[in-house]
């Protein structure tokens, strides 16, 4: 027997930040994204973020790396998407993305920090948090790479 506890923090924008996530969006597109979360053994803790990412907090199995999970969530969402909005058929999700992973006892406060995401970007844009993550996680990184 195998016992795990794997959880992370989860954050990706849509392509070139346009601003897709209405709030419309957004209630179906959380629901959406637990059920793919769901079938691949795992479970969403939160999910939230303004109208060009999401930052989602997640647990999951051994079996799902958080690259084949955020490739899976990008994958059907956005077909999901396209299928579902009319208006969007010009939406995608940025190639790359980040992942942080979190012990069980800094969960609660990750799931507080995604909860007031609209608050946060009143005073920080997606490149300043962004920047401000990878280097609380000590992540190098290149600047080129880090769209503002």
């Amino acid at each position: 027997m195998s016992y795990t506890s794997l959880q992370y923090h989860i954050v990706f924008s849509t392509k070139d930040h346009r601003p897709f996530i209405s709030e419309e969006v957004r209630t179906r597109l959380i629901d959406y994204i637990g059920g793919i979360i769901r079938s691949l053994d795992g479970k969403l803790l939160e999910v939230n973020g303004p109208q060009d990412h999401l930052h989602l907090a997640v647990s999951t199995s051994a079996q799902s790396s958080p690259a084949d999970l955020v490739r899976d969530i990008k994958a059907n969402s956005s077909r999901w998407i396209h299928k579902t909005f009319d208006d969007m058929k010009g939406f995608g999700w940025q190639d790359g993305y980040a992942a942080f992973s979190v012990s069980h006892s800094a969960m609660p406060k990750v799931i507080e920090y995604i909860r007031h995401q609209q608050d946060h970007h009143k005073q920080l844009s997606f490149h300043e948090e962004l920047v401000a993550l990878l280097q609380r996680h000590e992540i190098a990184y290149d600047e080129r790479y880090i769209v503002a």
